[in-house]
């Protein structure tokens, strides 16, 4: 058992904490704990106290299983990984056709959601992610780029704030060492952060400026297409790097396409407004569209609520249900049937 006196500052700086701590047993003696630095088909590398290191994977090991961001126990002698520690967040999303949602990221502090200050920017999209924030208990910020290729980026944030009760928005330039200051105040020293968004919006350019990487070792970066705005991949797998204020940043590949999955939590958080109204509804199973005495559809009315608002906020509750395993049957013998599945 490792206590936390005897772990190294190196490791405290990597996102250590009792939460981690407290999991490690007498049975733990002589491994040292290190966190998933990137995950492929076939191998795994992981950052600890004295750098990062190939693991050595257990014979038919699923790597699927694992997230960068997670914490592993390692023999420091033979680079040999052991178990997984009990994550504190993940980000993990639905995919068409996939059994298990994909993996995202673990234990990760704050959700830098970045756009551009272009055509691609997309309120609904945004939301998406926002929910998947909330539901996991990461806290996020929608990060504008390319705040320098506007003359007024005060339109593309108008787009943006409305989005959530206190949710922070920043505009930058993510080639410019000032973004690093904009971005200092979530990415202290021990607080890991993880970059999502579409391709082109900016995510390989703002990590190297915050990881001051060499133009050797720098991310590629991508251009967008002048018809759309829309970009193409540069990063094609997750990482995780070392900060230079302290903090830790994982990179993810572009998302096009956010499916929503058993993020009921998230979405009330995200729709704070329809959620409070609901219980004044007539009805208590009000639906929102039709029911006569719905208070949300009178606000809409009223001018209080954006209709497109309420638009959007259907769409994600049908889609979340859709696609939300459900959990059915007496008590004590409960049978969990597949997302879609509502007999």
């Amino acid at each position: 058992m490792v206590a936390d006196d005897q772990i190294p500052q190196k490791l405290l700086a990597l996102g250590w904490s009792p939460f981690f701590a407290d999991q490690l047993t007498e049975e733990d003696a002589g491994l040292v704990p290190m966190r998933i630095a990137t995950v492929h088909r076939a191998k795994m590398s992981a950052l600890g106290a004295s750098g990062t290191v190939r693991l050595m994977l257990p014979p038919l090991c699923n790597t699927g299983a694992y997230a960068v961001g997670d914490w592993v126990l390692v023999d420091p002698d033979t680079a040999d990984l052991g178990r997984r520690l009990d994550r504190r967040t993940l980000l993990q999303r639905r995919t068409e056709g996939a059994h298990q949602q994909q993996l995202i990221a673990a234990n990760v502090d704050t959700l830098f959601i970045v756009s551009s200050c272009n055509d691609d920017l997309n309120p609904a999209r945004l939301e998406r992610y926002l929910a998947l924030a909330n539901e996991v208990g990461t806290t996020p910020v929608v990060v504008l780029t390319k705040a320098d290729q506007v003359a007024d980026v005060a339109p593309y944030r108008d787009q943006v704030t409305g989005l959530q009760r206190g949710l922070e928005v920043v505009t930058l330039n993510g080639n410019s060492p000032e973004a690093a200051q904009i971005l200092a105040p979530w990415c202290g020293i021990g607080q890991t952060v993880a970059l999502v968004g579409s391709s082109g919006v900016g995510k390989s350019s703002l990590l190297n400026t915050l990881t001051e990487k060499s133009e050797e070792e720098a991310q590629l970066t991508g251009s967008i297409r002048e018809s759309d705005a829309k970009g193409r991949h540069t990063t094609t797998s997750r990482s995780l790097h070392a900060i230079a204020g302290g903090a830790l940043v994982i990179d993810t590949p572009g998302i096009r396409t956010l499916h929503v999955s058993d993020i009921t939590s998230g979405l009330d958080q995200l729709f704070a407004e329809i959620s409070e109204l609901a219980p004044d509804c007539k009805f208590r199973n009000c639906t929102h569209v039709h029911e006569p005495g719905c208070a949300v559809r009178a606000a809409v009315a009223a001018g209080s609520l954006d209709a497109a608002r309420l638009e959007r906020w259907h769409k994600l509750q049908e889609e979340n249900a859709a696609n939300t395993p459900v959990v059915t049957g007496a008590r004590g013998n409960k049978v969990t049937r597949p997302a879609g599945s509502r007999r």
